[in-house]
């Protein structure tokens, strides 16, 4: 069987990326406006109600303008907008957040695929809360730096016209988008403290959650962290758990991939974690992301398409 997809904003970074990962399937036909007919309203809402998958990768308002003009119960969503992320009717497309998630994606219509940020904070602390280590009311804080490919066209024209700064902290009053996105799925009482940054190379991401071990309920040890991420992601083919020995952990280690790595780190003696993960901006984090969840809402095998 071949499905016809329509990805409505074909033409930004994180179209443009799942179009080339569905481009060279024989099991996906691409469904495709030219440039004069994506802006005729006309054109658009036929092929939002013929396609049969329909991936948004638009900003949260016209990603909602988008669903108003959808009427064909047939027509299943995936939207790559931060638009319908906490929004109820939607199921979270991050298939290895819980058992039972990826069942969950292969039966909804609406599904919404989580941020780049959101999916390292979460891959690192659901598994945590589930096991009963981290306390959902945990004042969490999470430190992140993406490539800046993850602002747009203009942050993209800025770094690669020299007007970029090495590196830059932003969302300073703390109040990023992607904050109720991480508290209600990673299941905690109160909004993480959240410290995004993006650094001068494309792609890449590294999240980082600091925990003193020393003062959760039961002192957990970092080899309980180690474990309860390894018994959440056993058998996974997207994400694995590494050594929390390495002497490095860089930008670009998942870069260019649509995988995922967690691992944990710290100090047993004074009982500080530092639980860490990569990932491309672009990959697990956006592109990779909306594929991994039509293939698994298709029946497709869920890494068809993806680089691993």
């Amino acid at each position: 069987m071949t499905l016809q997809v329509f990805i409505d904003g074909a033409a930004g970074t994180t179209g443009l990326e799942i179009r080339e990962r569905l481009a060279r399937r024989a099991d996906v036909a691409l469904v495709e406006l030219d440039a004069a007919r994506r802006k005729d309203p006309a054109a658009r809402r036929e092929a939002l109600n013929d396609a049969r998958m329909v991936i948004l990768c638009l900003p949260d308002d016209a990603a909602r303008d988008s669903m108003a003009m959808i009427t064909s119960a047939r027509t299943r969503v995936i939207d790559a907008s931060s638009a319908h992320r906490v929004a109820d009717g939607w199921t979270y497309g991050f298939p290895e957040l819980d058992p039972g998630q990826a069942a969950a994606i292969s039966e909804a219509r609406l599904v919404a695929n989580p941020g780049c940020y959101p999916t390292g904070f979460l891959a690192l602390v659901r598994p945590l809360v589930r096991a009963g280590l981290l306390p959902p009311d945990y004042p969490a804080v999470v430190n992140a730096v993406s490539g800046y490919s993850g602002g747009g066209k203009t942050m993209i024209a800025d770094y690669e016209h020299g007007a970029g700064s090495s590196a830059r902290a932003y969302a300073l009053g703390l109040a990023h988008k992607h904050v109720p996105e991480m508290q209600k799925h990673a299941g905690l009482a109160h909004p993480p403290i959240f410290l995004p940054s993006v650094a001068g190379t494309y792609r890449g991401m590294i999240v980082e959650v600091p925990v003193a071990l020393y003062a959760l309920p039961g002192r957990p040890t970092l080899a309980q962290c180690d474990a309860a991420l390894r018994d959440s992601y056993q058998g996974s083919a997207i994400v694995s758990v590494a050594s929390g020995e390495a002497a490095m952990v860089t930008i670009e280690d998942d870069a260019g991939t649509d995988r995922l790595t967690v691992r944990v780190c710290g100090n047993e003696r004074t009982g500080q974690a530092r639980l860490i993960a990569t990932l491309d901006n672009l990959g697990k984090g956006a592109a990779g992301a909306a594929v991994q969840n039509l293939n698994i809402m298709a029946g497709f095998d869920p890494v068809a398409g993806l680089t691993l």
